[in-house]
């Protein structure tokens, strides 16, 4: 019985160690490890191409063992990491070595294993990172140096960073690539030291400024940087990506920051020429249209600045029209504060065009669709296409300066320097002077607040250092009127200080509520002006508006208060003073031969006013007892005949140079009669000169006119200084559009008096009380008649009637 059970176990025993056995030797996922192969390697992943030659996102890997035995039905099973459905390859013999494994999706970890059925080696990895692993990589070059950013998947950086790897980034510049490719040694990839995967951002330093460099991003096994470069079969790169650095702050980039801002001026010149031409006889008709009414003056000085858009222009405009007693002191006022309102445009053209619209990146389409209007002679073609090219020049002019100005961020010396200061109590009147500054050396205010803007989109200039600048650029173009007055008489001088002192009053209480003021002006712009950048262009120029629309709303009804203080600041040095002096057309010449000429026409006419004056003295000689008030009367004469004479050569010389630009048919007839108006004048102020002469003599030789002889020549003067009165009426009129009727009827009775007082004087020829001074009273008589010849031909030159 005892035998029975014990045999009974055993059976059991031997039963169970026979499934066992079986279990074990048929399971399909049995393993036994094969000890016959050794040192598992893998190669980097290939990327295969597509049928357009493309990096495709399949590709291979190559995989490497050793094989101590040769032994044929060798399979490789291998499956995408996390998943256990084995994938296997065809058989081969072991003895070859390697494997290719085609058709791997890419950016995946593998685990692989050769052997056979219950006979597999151990198990080892591999992975088909590719050239995708890093995707949309952005290259943004500052000055020496390159940031670079990029996407990876978050998954298999956190593995490759479990894994122990890190990132690293190589690059070259254009000669080193171009000196690899030709086999020198030294000047293949440069390193940068390895960073965290996880990171998506890296800035490299130290590159040449201005120079092409080529960048790839790629991952091997952490360590130094040197043993990464020998590492190169261990290393996976991206795409390469180009771009050219900036160059560095210094000589060269400040010029180019000059240059560009010339290119912007030059390009602002252009448009305010060409809209000044194209404007012709409106821009005439508006500066006549100004009167003593101080909301039309406001809005004349809008309309002109709006048109030629340069409150420059119309400024130094305004003080020569005071100059030549064409404006008054209060008239000149409104007119120069609705230029500050007008010059406002110029930064909503720059910020809305400029910088969200970006005009610049359509210039050349715009300069070739206007170009064909350069070969249309008829009507003011050439005239807006050179406002089309200047328009188009000034905004290419603005993208260079916006490439130019330096890219700072917040750590950067500059912007510290304006943080430091910009909170302090003075600091706001500190960057005041700074913007006064920097448009007194440009001088030109809208290229000063084109800088201002780009500075502020570029990170450089904090918002309310900006608004304190733009301040100061108010008050740094009163220096183009204060300029043109400087040999200007005491009217003019008292309208630019007018202009200075409006700007300065305005600035004065604006800093006084600064910081509430950009507080509220905030409140009315989407977004935060002190941290974003397009939002705080927007906001400076609807502060630039704002300030100069209240600044005028509040101060023109102060304009004779401001006119008062102007008198009592600048004191008259008496009479020569008074009178004007300064010529329109003293100084450098205009930008268009429209200005000119409206220019050299205010002169003719301010020329026919001074030249009858001489008609007042020969009078006042005529009619007085007193012989210092005589000598004074033939002083003034030969002085005014002096003054005719370099007026003559003035208006000729500056017509002559007016005559090399371009100008229209209209123009240059109205030049043509300007430049013989002004011989008809010098050579009335020639024969004043001469019956100066005349009545000298007769007083050295103590000879005197009868009773009826001055009563004849008072009749021939007062019949004169009618004739100039239509002249001089005729000369402030528009060219071409006047009548001749009152200047015909005035030389007419000229030369009846003339014929009247010949024969009356012919009777007493034969009585010897008359013989002595009829010679001179014959003079008299006759060359006062020729004046009037010389009048009547002003005014048919005016009436564009010309004679020969």
């Amino acid at each position: 019985m005892k035998t029975t059970y014990c045999m009974l176990k055993k059976f059991q025993v031997l039963t169970f160690i026979l499934f066992a056995f079986i279990a074990t030797g048929y399971a399909e996922d049995s393993i036994v490890l094969n000890d016959s192969f050794t040192n598992f390697s893998a190669d980097l992943f290939e990327n295969d191409r597509d049928e357009k030659n493309e990096i495709d996102t399949v590709g291979s890997v190559t995989l490497h063992w050793e094989s101590s035995t040769s032994l044929n039905d060798v399979k490789i099973r291998f499956h995408v990491e996390g998943d256990k459905k084995w994938i296997y390859t065809k058989s081969f013999n072991s003895k070859t070595n390697e494997f290719e494994i085609k058709d791997l999706n890419e950016n995946y970890f593998f685990e692989w294993q050769i052997g056979s059925e219950g006979n597999w080696s151990p198990s080892q990895e591999f992975h088909s990172l590719g050239i995708h692993l890093f995707e949309n990589i952005v290259a943004k070059a500052g000055p020496e140096n390159m940031s670079l950013s990029w996407s990876i998947d978050y998954d298999i950086a956190t593995k490759l960073k479990g894994k122990n790897i890190k990132a690293i980034i190589k690059y070259q510049n254009d000669i080193a690539k171009r000196r690899s490719k030709h086999g020198i040694q030294g000047d293949d990839w440069s390193f940068t030291t390895s960073f965290s995967i996880l990171d998506k951002t890296f800035k490299v330093e130290n590159l040449n400024g201005h120079d092409k460099y080529t960048f790839k991003i790629g991952f091997a096994p952490a360590g130094d940087t040197d043993e990464l470069k020998e590492e190169k079969s261990k290393m996976v790169w991206s795409k390469k990506v180009v771009k050219k650095t900036e160059r560095g702050w210094g000589i060269a980039k400040l010029l180019i920051l000059i240059g560009a801002l010339a290119f912007f001026i030059f390009g602002m010149k252009l448009m305010s020429e060409g809209l000044q031409q194209a404007a012709g006889s409106r821009l005439r008709s508006m500066l006549g249209a100004m009167t003593s009414n101080r909301l039309k003056g406001v809005l004349t000085g809008f309309g002109i600045t709006s048109i030629v858009q340069s409150s420059s222009v119309t400024t130094v405009m305004t003080v020569s029209f005071v100059n030549a007693g064409l404006l008054t002191l209060r008239q000149s006022a409104g007119v120069m504060f609705g230029a500050n309102i007008g010059t406002t445009i110029t930064a909503w053209i720059i910020v809305l065009l400029g910088f969200k619209l970006s005009i610049g990146d359509y210039a050349y389409m715009m300069i070739a669709l206007a170009a064909p209007l350069l070969f249309i002679s008829k009507g003011k073609s050439k005239a807006w296409v050179t406002a089309i090219f200047g328009f188009c020049i000034l905004f290419m002019g603005l993208g260079a300066l916006k490439e130019s100005v330096p890219d700072l961020d917040a750590d950067s010396a500059l912007v510290q320097f304006f943080i430091d200061f910009k909170d302090a109590w003075y600091g706001p009147i500190m960057f005041v002077m700074l913007g006064a500054l920097v448009t007194m050396i440009i001088q030109s205010s809208s290229a000063a607040m084109a800088l201002t803007l780009t500075m502020v989109a570029s990170g450089a200039l904090p918002f309310d250092v900006a608004c304190a600048m733009v301040l100061g650029e108010n008050i740094g173009t009163t220096i183009t009127a204060q300029l043109a007055s400087l040999i200007a008489n005491v009217h003019a001088k008292r309208a630019a200080r007018i202009h200075m002192k409006f700007n300065v009053i305005g600035v004065i209480w604006m800093l006084l509520i600064f910081h509430l003021f950009l507080d509220g002006l905030a409140m009315l712009v989407t977004g935060d002006p002190y941290k974003d950048a397009a939002v705080a262009a927007t906001a400076i120029a609807l502060f630039h508006t704002l300030f100069n629309l209240i600044n005028v709303s509040v101060l023109i009804g102060f304009i004779p208060q401001l006119v008062s203080i102007a008198e009592r600041s600048v004191k008259s040095k008496g009479e020569s003073d008074e009178e004007f002096k300064l010529d329109f057309i003293n100084g450098p010449l205009g930008s268009t031969a429209e200005i000119n000429i409206l220019e050299a026409g205010k002169e003719v006419a301010k020329f026919g006013k001074l030249t009858s004056k001489m008609n007042k003295f020969v009078e006042t000689h005529l009619n007085s007892s007193d012989r210092k008030e005589k000598n004074k009367m033939l002083v003034k004469i030969e002085k005014y005949e002096e003054i005719t004479d370099r007026v003559e050569v003035e208006i000729a010389t500056y017509l002559g140079k007016t005559a090399r630009l371009e100008m229209s048919i209209e123009a240059s007839t109205r030049m043509r009669g300007m430049l013989n108006i002004t011989t008809d004048l010098e050579r009335i102020g020639d024969i004043f000169y001469q019956i100066g002469k005349t009545l000298e003599r007769k007083d050295n030789d103590k000879t005197y006119f009868t009773p009826e002889q001055r009563n004849g020549l008072n009749k021939m003067l007062e019949a004169v200084e009618s004739a100039f009165d239509v002249m001089n009426d005729n000369l402030n009129a528009e060219y071409g559009s006047i009548s001749l009727d009152k200047a015909i009827a005035k030389e007419k009775a000229i030369n009846k008096l003339r014929d009247n007082l010949r024969r009356e004087h012919l009777k007493q020829l034969g009585s010897e009380e008359n013989m002595d001074n009829a010679l001179l009273y014959s003079n008299v008589f006759s060359s006062l008649e020729k004046v009037g010849d010389h009048i009547i031909n002003v005014s048919e030159h005016v009436a564009d009637k010309n004679i020969d």
